[in-house]
């Protein structure tokens, strides 16, 4: 079926290209938990832009 004039090929997509999306996946996760690490610590603990705050000073509560 032609998709605005333009035939359909059997080129693998996804196939070759599945090192490229894990190796993407797994730097995503390490930015974030290293982001994550960093916002939590003691030199950021009372910066008004750290979205952990509010976690920070209620575990301080307990």
């Amino acid at each position: 079926m032609a998709f605005f004039g333009l035939k359909k090929f059997p080129a693998p997509i996804a196939a070759p290209l599945w090192p490229f999306y894990t190796a993407g996946a797994v730097v995503l996760y390490g930015i974030s938990q290293a982001a994550s690490a960093m916002a939590q610590s003691d030199e950021f603990k009372n910066d008004p832009r750290n979205r952990f705050v509010s976690k920070v000073k209620a575990a301080e509560k307990h």
